[in-house]
């Protein structure tokens, strides 16, 4: 038999597994070949939806079950003994492998990961490959792990016998947990991202602990009632007669098989506690509270409990006010264990500060590579107002007839302090636009709003843009929040795959965390997400994958810039394109859009599976008093598209080029650029102009990072002058002592506009409303401060000398 001319998996059959099985590794329960670990990340052009290449290990090899120790690389025997180690330690890495083999069918190259060998890679014969004692006892020495640690790390995990089989993450997960309770650990923390079953894991980690007797009776804490009833006969169901729930409301409720069931109590009508349960789970609502009768979990003696799980633990838990914190205290004495999707706090002091640093992280990012999570699309709107901002007229009365407090209102203020309903009615629009577009108007779409009155008002706006739909079924479009029965009453059917209806639905918070929305396509955010750890449980409403209905990745319309969180170092999971209408353009991103430089070539590679495309068969707080005003007009404005290679890094034709482009356009050259700038009697007129055909220059400013005067930004980036900041033209404006030759109560005047110019970067200076404004406003009425100047005509003069003053210089480069 001439051996080069075998194939790598003849050399597998004849040679390396032969010599695994002489070494004393059993066939059936410790070796498996082929094994597939990743899923293949799902790549998207356009309509069209590929899955790239599964990862493959030749060979695992495990002590027990689910506890792998060793992985083999093979090659056919034209390559040398060594060739398929670096591939095989990248695998490693991957799996938590520490022992890994290469073999060409001629002998091994062992290399030990653990650092506790002399030599940390070492030739072997075919007949002395490890046996699994010594491999084992290797492993021992490196963890650490005592005989009383060893006896509950080499506890049997749930097995079925349906085959499931957990994840290669989540053995990762469920180990490094076990083994750090096991060597006496008692704060845990993993940080899993949404989607990539936290509750499951969570399941393996308390049943090996239980069945090892290590703990005996556990609580498991979340916030949400529906995430309890849906844990207790889904993932936790293994429990049966060992487990209840710690409430007194009797509830019947549908098993993934459509089976039904009635949840245990622990609780009976007064509130009782039935001690004779080994599995608690609780809403952490339902057994504390700011009253002492409220303080459910005080019933129970502080030792009682040897394990505590807290689901979702991002949600304040390590805050020392808060109340999951006073249960934590309360069981101190207890192992506590946080899952969570975002490892640190911004409101409160960062979980790790409690439970230490992870013990095992699995990001977003690396579940969009591996395939388990759906990627994303970002559709970036940008509304005028909330990019100018909204100054009501001088008198402008609201709907009661009030009249409306004269300042600037931005972003933040919409919806929660002033409503424009006009922007509500653009937004409604865009978002049926987009459903209309993408010629899917029945995907399940979540709105979030400012807060509950707003999700009411969006919902009516989505009802009468969808009034044909809203005709043959009035569950098309639902508010569903914390005080709407009706609505709370169809979230099951929300999140269940096989329910049409409802399909728009408008919410405030109650959907941003823990709700299993499998089919989830599209999420908006219209409002504004200042914590890193609630926008990524917002977009982790969208990712996970369902094969049987064909949802392999979603879309997040943005109205409110909260996707600038992409930029923070933090995020880790960034979209596969980025778009950016501009007003006229379609909403949907178009299909044959650019990807990135390299990322994802535009033909399909090799090792890519179709498994989507166009064409083919589908299968089976305290009330706020808000100002409403009406009749104020909203519009789309434009910036830029881009899109993200697989670094999470724009390829873009970035909003600076696309500016300096257009601004050349208009302006044959700086000179012609200076010209108009000096003539216009009216300097905001240039810049209504360019709003008006899509550039927004405060955009460009936020993006320099810089304090310019929209005169200098069109200098420096169309014609790369360099710039000067507004501080540094009023003073120099200052230097000259322009304003000598007015009076005391004119001169004041002038500062004040030249500090407005110098801090806000206010343009319109010779309005005269601008004297009714703090700070003009306390130097004397409009009628005294105008007659300062000799009259209207005069003051206006004195201003455009003054701006004539500001614009004098022009830098050089």
């Amino acid at each position: 038999m001439d051996k080069r001319s075998l194939t790598e998996r003849d050399i597998c059959t004849k040679f390396i597994l032969p010599a695994v099985k002489r070494a004393g590794w059993d066939e059936m329960l410790q070796v498996r070949e082929e094994v597939y670990f990743t899923k293949g990340r799902i790549i998207v052009r356009g309509k069209l939806v590929t899955r790239g290449k599964a990862k493959k290990a030749d060979f695992v090899l495990y002590y027990k079950p689910n506890i792998p120790i060793a992985l083999i690389e093979a090659k056919d025997n034209n390559h040398s003994v060594g060739d398929g180690m670096q591939q095989g330690l990248d695998y490693a890495a991957t799996l938590d492998i520490p022992f890994v083999f290469s073999s060409n069918g001629d002998g091994f190259v062992f290399h030990d990961r653990t650092g506790q060998s002399a030599t940390v890679e070492t030739n072997l014969g075919l007949d002395a490959f490890p046996s699994p004692a010594d491999l084992w006892a290797r492993y021992r020495a490196w963890k650490g792990l005592d005989a009383k640690a060893e006896q509950i790390v080499l506890q049997d995990y749930f097995d079925d016998g349906s085959g499931k089989a957990p994840r290669y993450y989540q053995v990762n997960a469920v180990n490094a947990a076990i083994e750090a309770i096991a060597k006496g650990r008692d704060r845990v923390l993993l940080v899993m991202a949404t989607g990539t079953g936290k509750t499951y894991t969570a399941f393996q980690i308390i049943w090996r602990l239980w069945k090892a007797g290590r703990k005996k009776r556990i609580l498991f804490l979340a916030d949400r009632n529906l995430l309890i009833d849906q844990t207790m006969v889904n993932d936790f169901r293994p429990f049966g007669a060992a487990m209840a729930k710690l409430s007194t409301n009797a509830k019947t409720i549908e098993r993934q098989d459509g089976s039904t069931v009635d949840l245990t109590l622990a609780l009976d009508r007064k509130r009782r506690i039935d001690t004779a349960f080994e599995v608690y789970l609780g809403l952490y609502q339902a057994i504390t509270g700011p009253e002492d009768r409220q303080k459910l979990y005080k019933e129970f003696s502080p030792g009682f409990f040897d394990l505590i799980v807290i689901d979702e633990c991002h949600r304040g838990s390590a805050a020392e006010d808060s109340a999951w914190r006073e249960i934590l205290t309360h069981f101190s004495g207890a192992t506590q264990i946080g899952l969570t999707a975002t490892p640190k706090e911004t409101e409160y002091v960062s979980n790790t500060d409690y439970f230490g640093e992870p013990v095992f992280t699995y990001s977003l990012k690396q579940g969009i590579s591996d395939g388990f999570l759906a990627p994303y699309k970002v559709i970036k709107v940008h509304i005028d107002r909330d990019v100018e901002g909204y100054r009501p007229e001088l008198g402008q009365l609201d709907r009661d007839g009030n009249e409306v407090e004269d300042r600037i209102y931005n972003a933040k203020d919409f919806d929660r302090h002033i409503v424009l309903d006009d922007r509500t009615v653009l937004t409604a629009k865009k978002i049926t636009e987009f459903l209309k577009e993408s010629s899917d108007r029945f995907q399940k779409t979540i709105v979030f709003c400012v807060d509950e009155e707003h999700a009411a008002r969006m919902r009516q706006a989505l009802v009468n843009e969808n009034a044909d739909l809203v005709a043959e079924n009035a569950r098309y479009v639902m508010r569903i929040t914390g005080s709407d029965k009706e609505g709370q009453d169809q979230l099951g059917n929300f999140i269940d795959p096989e329910s049409k209806y409802p399909v728009l639905v408008t919410t405030s918070r109650l959907l941003s965390t823990g709700v299993d929305a499998q089919t989830c396509r599209l999420i908006v955010l219209d409002r504004a997400v200042g914590s890193m750890t609630e926008f990524k449980q917002i977009v982790g409403r969208g990712t996970r994958v369902h094969e049987d209905t064909k949802k392999f990745f979603f879309t997040l319309i943005d109205f409110r810039g909260a996707t600038s969180h992409f930029a923070d170092p933090d995020f880790d999971g960034d979209p596969v394109q980025i778009y950016e209408p501009g007003d006229g353009d379609p909403i949907t991103p178009p299909d044959d859009a650019p990807q990135g430089d390299d990322t994802i070539p535009p033909k399909l590679g090799d090792d890519e599976t179709v498994v989507d495309q166009p064409g083919l068969p589908f299968p089976p707080g305290d009330p706020i008093r808000k100002i409403f005003v009406d009749g104020v007009g909203a519009r789309i404005l434009a910036e830029r598209v881009e899109y993200l290679d697989e670094n999470g890094k724009l390829v873009t034709e970035s909003l600076r080029d696309f500016t300096k482009t257009a601004l050349k356009k208009r302006f044959a050259s700086l000179d012609d650029f200076l010209k108009r700038w000096r003539s216009a009697e009216r300097k905001q007129a240039i810049i209504e102009e360019l709003e008006a055909e899509g550039l927004a220059l405060d955009a460009v400013a936020d993006e320099l990072g810089k304090n310019l005067d929209p005169f200098d930004l069109i200098c420096h980036v169309a014609f790369d002058k360099k710039p000067l900041t507004r501080r540094e033209r009023a003073e120099n404006v200052k230097k000259r002592d322009v304003f000598t030759k007015y009076g005391g109560q004119a001169r004041a005047v002038l500062d004040a506009l030249l500090e407005k110019y110098r801090d806000e970067g206010m343009l319109n200076l010779d309005d005269t409303n601008v004297l009714l404004i703090p700070p003009l406003n306390g130097l004397g009425t409009r009628r005294e401060l105008l007659q300062a100047f000799g009259g209207r005509m005069a003051f206006e003069q004195a201003v455009h000398e003054m701006q004539d003053a500001i614009y004098q210089e022009t830098a050089s480069a």
